[in-house]
């Protein structure tokens, strides 16, 4: 269990742009009392072998690429922290690694850390659950420097659709990602990705019902990183000192 009166010890994995946010925010946190809310004890670029030696922490945390991963598993196994992970575009192998990896530490995966997202979830489960026999498509927008799609935020809204047409007896459903050329008429199970990339745009999710000449299409635009920083260092001091185990991002926050 950590000192609940000392700064949470983090280590962060990356020195990008993400990485960069989450220290420059976790420094200038303050409790109530006015002290350090957190430590950064290291923060980890380019030279990966930097993983092998690094101080301890309560909580890595991890905004940075796939690549990473097993710097990041080596890193969590040696100093027995917690895992905070906003990584998106692993691989199934890659995941069943951090799924391993929950069975010696805590592990928090999820592809977005912003409340509003969370509420969006919520609300794309409720209106797949009541719009029955409606056409469901999700296109998600981000920044030119953006390397994997769709996003993790994407598929997070895909599988709330899924879940919820498969909880109402509605059979299976399937993504299919873009359309090109004489697809043919559209199958009522599939639920259209597609992916934008252009400029410095932070994240827009828009999650698209089609009825019989009725539409209704819930959105979510973040207009900075900072809210997915925000929501990565309150998952971290909550998952500080937990049991083994793999976490959701909802469950940690609101459970």
């Amino acid at each position: 269990m950590t000192n609940a009166t000392a700064p949470l010890r983090i280590a962060i994995m990356g020195e990008g742009r993400m990485g960069s946010l989450i220290r420059s925010t976790a420094e200038g946190v303050r409790t109530e009392a006015g002290t350090a809310a957190f430590e950064v004890v290291a923060q980890i670029g380019f030279d990966l072998s930097a993983a092998d030696s690094a101080p301890a922490a309560d909580v890595l945390i991890d905004f940075s690429n796939v690549v990473t991963l097993p710097a990041v598993a080596n890193y969590v196994r040696r100093v027995g922290c917690a895992l905070v992970s906003g990584t998106t575009g692993y691989t199934d192998e890659q995941m069943d690694e951090l799924r391993s990896l929950s069975q010696v530490a805590p592990v928090l995966h999820s592809g977005n850390y912003s409340l509003g997202i969370a509420a969006l979830r919520h609300a794309t489960t409720l209106a797949a659950r009541e719009l029955a026999g409606f056409d469901v498509e999700i296109v998600e927008t981000h920044h030119n420097q953006k390397v994997d799609a769709p996003s993790g935020t994407a598929k997070l809204l895909l599988d709330a659709v899924v879940d919820a047409e498969a909880a109402e007896g509605r059979g299976e459903y399937h993504p299919v990602y873009g359309r090109e050329g004489m697809v043919g008429k559209r199958d009522p199970r599939e639920v259209g990705m597609h992916s934008l990339r252009g400029g410095t745009v932070a994240g827009v999710h828009t999650v698209s019902f089609f009825g019989a000449d009725e539409e209704v299409s819930l959105t979510h635009r973040a207009t900075s990183r900072q809210i997915f920083v925000n929501g990565a260092l309150a998952a971290a001091r909550k998952m500080a000192g937990r049991e083994p185990g793999m976490y959701g991002f909802d469950e940690v926050m609101f459970g």
